[in-house]
Order: C-alpha cells, then sequence, then structure tokens
C-alpha cells in the first residue's frame, strides 16, 4: 500500500486471511503514521519512498491511496516497474493523466484498476442481478439520493484529513460531486451504461461544500434517465459504524421496481433491497450489508482478476469516462448548459 491514511483501514481487510494475497509492505511520507500502521498490522516492510518498494521484485501488485493530484505519477511509475495497480477514486483531476495512466498500464502489460468499492456492495450486486435478468423489465428511471450528515457515526476522523478535497483546487475537485459522488456516478454507469449528456444545478453550503445540488442526465444506449440530488444535511443523525450519509437508489422498470435503502449508513429500518412487482413486495433481509463488505469483495476480485489473467470490472477506460461525467456535472452548473461527457477535456 502507497499512503496509510484513514481509507487503508478499509483496504487493510480484503488482505486478512486471504489464501490468494499477502499485505507485505506500506509507503507513506509520515513516519509516525507509517510506524503505526507496520506495527498494529504487522507488516514487516515500510518506507517512505515509493520508488524503493517499487523496485522490490517480491511484490506483484500496489494499492496507491494518496491524494487525487499524485495519483498519476505513481501509477504510471508502478507500471513501469511491472506492478499490477489499483488506484483509489478518482483516477485523477486531468483527462491527460487518465489517458497516460492506462497507456503505461497497457504498455507494461500489468493490470490496472480504479477501485471503487460501491458496485461490490453485496445488495448493489444482487440489485444489478435481477436488473439484467429481467425481473422490473426496461429501466425507465434510475434515481440516487445523497444526503450528507454529520451525526452518528462510530468511528471518528480528523476532519482536517478531509479539508485537501473539500476545494475545487488542484489536490481535490469538490467533495459531493466528484470525491463522494463519484460512487453514486459509478454505479449510474454501473447499472445501466455510459452517460451521453448531462444538465446540473449545484449550490454551496458554508460557503464550500458543493451541495445543495440536482444532476440529471441521458445514456447514450438506453432511454433509461438518471437523476441524483444532493444535500448537507449537518444536522441528520444517521446511524453508522463509518460515516452518516443517507444514500439510497431506486430504479423504476416497466413492471417493477427496485429499491436499495442503504450503503455506508443505515437510515432506514428495513431491508437492504426490495423489489416490487406483480403487487408483491420481495425483502431481501438476509444479504451481507455492512459497507466493509464492498472493500473486501471489490479488493479480492482485483486478486483473482490477476490471478486468472481477467479483466477488473472497474477498468482505467471506466475511470475516464467517469471523471468526464464528474467535471460534465460540475461544469454544466457553472455554465447553465448541457455538458456531453466525451467532449470533456482538460480545457477550462
Amino acid at each position: 500500500m502507497i499512503g496509510v491514511g484513514d481509507i487503508s483501514m478499509m483496504h487493510r481487510p480484503a488482505y486478512v486471511d486471504n489464501p490468494n494475497a499477502k499485505l507485505v509492505a506500506l509507503c507513506d511520507t509520515d513516519e509516525r503514521q507509517l510506524s503505526a500502521r507496520m506495527k498494529a498490522w504487522g507488516v514487516p516492510w515500510g518506507t517512505t519512498d515509493y520508488r524503493q518498494l517499487l523496485a522490490s521484485q517480491e511484490i506483484d501488485l500496489v494499492e496507491v491511496l494518496v491524494p487525487h493530484h499524485v495519483h498519476k505519477e505513481i501509477v504510471v511509475a508502478a507500471a513501469r516497474a511491472g506492478k499490477h495497480v489499483s488506484v483509489q477514486k478518482p483516477m485523477c483531476v486531468r483527462i491527460s493523466e487518465a489517458d497516460e495512466m492506462i497507456e503505461a498500464c497497457r504498455e507494461a502489460g500489468v493490470k490496472f484498476k480504479v477501485f471503487e468499492n460501491f458496485v461490490f456492495y453485496p445488495p448493489h450486486v444482487l440489485a444489478k442481478e435481477l436488473l439484467d435478468a429481467g425481473e422490473i423489465g426496461e429501466p425507465l428511471t434510475i434515481r440516487f439520493k445523497l444526503g450528507t450528515g454529520l451525526f452518528g457515526m462510530q468511528r471518528h476522523y480528523s476532519l482536517i484529513v478531509e479539508l485537501w478535497h473539500l476545494l475545487e483546487v488542484e489536490k481535490g475537485m469538490g467533495q459531493a460531486v466528484f470525491d463522494d459522488g463519484y460512487h453514486k456516478l459509478s454505479l449510474a454507469v454501473h447499472f445501466i451504461g455510459e452517460v451521453d449528456r448531462v444538465q446540473s444545478f449545484l449550490d454551496r453550503s458554508f460557503a464550500y461544500v458543493d451541495m445543495p445540488g440536482v444532476i440529471s442526465w441521458r445514456y447514450k444506449n438506453s432511454p433509461c434517465l438518471g437523476y441524483m440530488d444532493l444535500a448537507f444535511q449537518p444536522n441528520l443523525y444517521i446511524e453508522s459504524k463509518y460515516f452518516p450519509p443517507d444514500e439510497r437508489v431506486e430504479i423504476t422498470g416497466t413492471q417493477g421496481r427496485l429499491i436499495m435503502t442503504r450503503c455506508t449508513a443505515k437510515l432506514l429500518d428495513t431491508a437492504p433491497l426490495i423489489m416490487i412487482k406483480d403487487g408483491k413486495r420481495y425483502l431481501f433481509d438476509d444479504l451481507r450489508a455492512d459497507w466493509m463488505d464492498s472493500f473486501v469483495d471489490s479488493g479480492k476480485h482485483f486478486v483473482d482478476c490477476i490471478l486468472q489473467d481477467t479483466e477488473p470490472l472497474l477498468t482505467g477506460e471506466r475511470g475516464r469516462h467517469l471523471l468526464q461525467f464528474a467535471y460534465a456535472a460540475i461544469r454544466a452548473a457553472k455554465t447553465g448548459e448541457e455538458r456531453r461527457p466525451d467532449d470533456i477535456t482538460d480545457e477550462p
């Protein structure tokens, strides 16, 4: 692992008691943090210089868990060192950087994954299977709800470590749409397909938080319409072992409806997945539904891809499309005009 900040604690469980992979080295520029993680996790080797880690012939895979704006440098170096690479979403802050990362991994013949865990959340996985099986007919609309609260989490994180990606500056590009919103945009593409056109309205809470907002979109190869509303609700209490957002997804089809009621946190006391069709309500309440399950399954998926020589679900190309999707939403709000993700470049 290159970068052992808070998110690394969610990535590590994929390698605990995993017969196919072992966490053998850590890297971070913060020596105290690095030493603490090595001791707590029983990892034998650590370094403050990622180049030393990449020089090791014993390492097959690196997970890059550092801020967005330095992803490209490390991913390209890792690929050229012959390492398979998993990089935390969003993959970078520029389209040209995405292209360089994809090309470097292609030239080196290594697997490349833009890590995202929501598509591996078990209720979302089952919902995708039901959708693809035609259980609710042809999808007509897909709706996302993001309500960000501050109260209810059992694990407390330092707000200081969140500030770097709060602003639309080189390091961050914004929290609600570009960073946390990436999960929802990823699901939007995962469930239905690539996006063709985007419209949006985004306001600010406390001058910096890019909420409340509304984003809507059309797909390239489906008549289904997509919609997401975002709201900052600092006084909303939502029970969670992690962070306390309200994250619901609803897909309406010609023959029924799929409702996903939770992910990171649990707002509603009901089944994590509900299907309504033929006048009946089906509750899928015996699913693995802890947010951590999605991290574990996402990490193990990439290990399996390496061992079986298959392509990861979350390719660099998909990560690039999601980067353009996010920027299309942000720019549509700034200009008041519809934007196409495919037309988004690094030009302002």
